[in-house]
């Protein structure tokens, strides 16, 4: 469900500022996945998917949790599919030209 996330070019979509990330590992290797805007808004997700997400570039806080853990964007970012269920954050306007 990346639908909801406003596209920013093939395989990419644009994060919001203070975007918050939750990933919960699963012991099958897969990691569910899910977009909030905002940490502190009392809003539904926006995205939610299966997926790895395995590097986050742009300045964030990380915090471990006992089912995954959390990433909390400074300045929004852009979630790029890498491969087959892979993704990245990358800082908004890198890699623009793929």
């Amino acid at each position: 469900m990346k639908a909801k996330l406003p596209k920013a070019g093939d395989e990419r979509w644009r994060l919001a500022s203070h975007a918050r990330i939750i990933v919960y590992e699963a012991d099958a290797g897969d990691e569910l996945i899910t977009i909030y805007d905002c940490g502190v808004a009392q809003k539904p997700p926006i995205a939610q998917f299966i997926g790895n997400l395995v590097r986050v570039r742009p300045p964030h806080e990380l915090e471990r949790t006992q089912t995954g853990y959390v990433v909390t964007l400074e300045a929004g970012g852009t979630l790029v599919e890498q491969g087959e269920d892979h993704y990245v954050i990358e800082e908004r306007g890198a890699g623009a030209a793929r």
